[in-house]
């Protein structure tokens, strides 16, 4: 009988990997083509996109990246904690991982929304 629930906790385990990769390359098969067509027409000399006019600008500009890669970050923690609770199958180890995934989700959506906030600050210090 412990041969059987062992080897029913490895089929788990197989197919909870399969899904993960899967959701990789999934992800990975969405990007590719965003970063090379906007990398496409980083080579054209007449047009200059990054040209910043004050230090406000580039404070502005750093505060929404920072924003738009926390949100992205945390997005992705979401995905992986509600894809391994899905497949945990009341194991209680996944159980856990998903939580944690979903915490470490929630601490990068409160750094997101914390965001225009540091970059306040970091106008107060310079001065701008």
């Amino acid at each position: 009988m412990r041969q059987k629930s062992l080897s029913d906790r490895a089929v788990r385990r197989h197919r909870r990997r399969r899904v993960v990769r899967w959701l990789l390359i999934a992800l990975l098969s969405a990007a590719v083509p965003i970063i090379c067509a906007s990398s496409a027409h980083a080579g054209d000399p007449e047009q200059v996109l990054a040209l910043a006019k004050s230090v406000n600008e580039v404070l502005d500009n750093i505060r929404n990246w920072l924003m738009g890669v926390l949100a992205g970050l945390a997005t992705v923690f979401l995905t992986v904690g509600g894809v391994r609770y899905v497949m945990a199958g009341g194991d209680p180890g996944e159980v856990e991982k998903a939580k944690t995934a979903f915490k470490s989700a929630g601490w990068g959506y409160g750094l997101a929304a914390l965001a225009p906030l540091i970059v306040a600050i970091l106008k107060g210090l310079v001065g701008a």
